[in-house]
C-alpha cells in the first residue's frame, strides 16, 4: 500500500495524514474484497524496515494502529472478517500485543473474507523464523516443511500481488509465497486506490495465462505432438 506520504506531501500535509486516508481506502478495499468474493487478503501495513523512517511518523503508525484496533475491528466482525496479524510481534508494546491478539480471537469464528496484516513483517524475516523453527524441533528443511512453517501457512499462496505508488518492486514482501503470483502495479496512490482500481488489477490479472511451468498448450489442453 505505497503512497501514503507521498499523497500527503503532494497536499502540503504531515506525511501521518496520508496514512490515515491510507486507512480509509484499506477500508473500503476490504469491503470490496468481501463483495465480489475474493477469499484472502494480505496487506503490507509496517515493514521491519520501516522503523528507520522518522520518530514521528513511525509513532503516528503505530498510534494509526491502535486506532484501527479500536475502531475498525468492530466493523470487521460484523461483516463476517477474520483478522491475522502477521510479523514479528517481540518489539512491539505489551498493550499493543494484547490488542492484536484480542482482535484476532474476536473475529476466529468469521469466515467471509480472511485479512492478513503484515505488521513489522519482512519477507526474509519469515523465511529465517520458519528455517529457525524447524531447525530448533529437528525437522528436516524441505520446500514443504518450510512452506508449513511460515507465518502466512495458514492461507494459499497468493494469485495477484498489487503494488501501488508506482514502485516496481517487491521490498521484502511475500518473498516465499509470491514465487508465481502475478504483479499489477498501479500508477495510483494508495489513497486514491479505490474500488474500480481493484476491478482492474482484477481484470488485468484475468488476462493473464498462468503455466506454473508447462507449456501454453499443456494449460490450454492442445494435443501433444511427439518429434518424428
Amino acid at each position: 500500500m505505497d503512497g501514503n506520504g507521498r499523497w500527503a506531501t503532494r497536499r502540503m500535509l504531515p506525511r501521518v495524514a496520508g496514512h490515515k486516508m491510507g486507512l480509509d481506502a484499506l477500508r473500503n478495499c476490504v469491503r470490496r474484497c468481501g463483495d465480489i468474493g475474493v477469499n484472502v487478503l494480505t496487506v503490507f501495513a509496517f515493514s521491519s524496515e520501516n522503523w528507520k523512517r522518522p520518530i514521528e511518523e513511525v509513532a503516528g503508525l503505530l498510534d494509526l494502529l491502535a486506532l484501527a484496533l479500536a475502531r475498525e475491528v468492530p466493523l470487521l466482525q460484523a461483516e463476517g472478517v477474520r483478522i491475522h496479524f502477521i510479523g514479528d510481534r517481540s518489539g512491539l508494546p505489551p498493550k499493543m500485543q494484547a490488542g492484536l491478539a484480542q482482535a484476532e480471537a474476536l473475529t476466529s469464528g468469521n469466515s467471509r473474507l480472511v485479512f492478513n496484516v503484515c505488521f513489522n513483517y519482512g519477507g526474509r524475516w519469515d523465511i529465517a523464523q520458519a528455517a529457525a523453527r524447524l531447525a530448533a524441533e529437528g525437522q528436516p528443511i524441505t520446500e514443504a516443511s518450510l512452506g508449513a512453517a511460515t507465518a502466512l501457512a495458514h492461507v494459499p499462496d497468493p494469485d495477484l500481488v498489487i503494488r501501488t505508488g508506482g514502485e516496481h518492486r517487491i521490498s521484502n514482501f511475500l518473498l516465499w509465497q509470491s514465487a508465481y503470483a502475478e504483479f499489477h502495479f498501479s500508477e495510483k496512490l494508495w489513497p486514491e486506490f479505490d474500488a474500480q482500481a481493484l476491478d482492474d488489477a482484477i481484470a488485468d490479472f484475468n488476462q493473464r495465462e498462468r503455466r506454473f511451468g508447462k507449456t501454453s498448450d499443456q494449460v490450454r489442453g492442445a494435443p501433444h505432438r511427439e518429434a518424428a
